[in-house]
């Protein structure tokens, strides 16, 4: 594929009177069109030591996240 130059942050996403996409429910540019490709799991009351490393407490892997 060939880059777009449009950088995936939280920041970015269509709006205004003419939106990129003609279903309301998602966008076409930055992480809030990752949720378009995502399968929702819940990890509601997980005991700590069965989640996965990415969603610990203590972090292991020392990601970003966004709350």
């Amino acid at each position: 594929g060939y880059p777009t130059g449009v950088e995936v942050c939280d920041a970015m996403v269509h709006g205004g009177p003419y939106p990129a996409t003609s279903d309301a429910r998602g966008t076409s540019v930055g992480t809030l069109a990752i949720e378009r490709f995502l399968r929702p799991l819940c990890y509601q009351d997980y005991p700590d030591s069965l989640l996965p490393d990415a969603l610990k407490n203590a972090n292991p892997l020392g990601l970003l996240r966004l709350v």
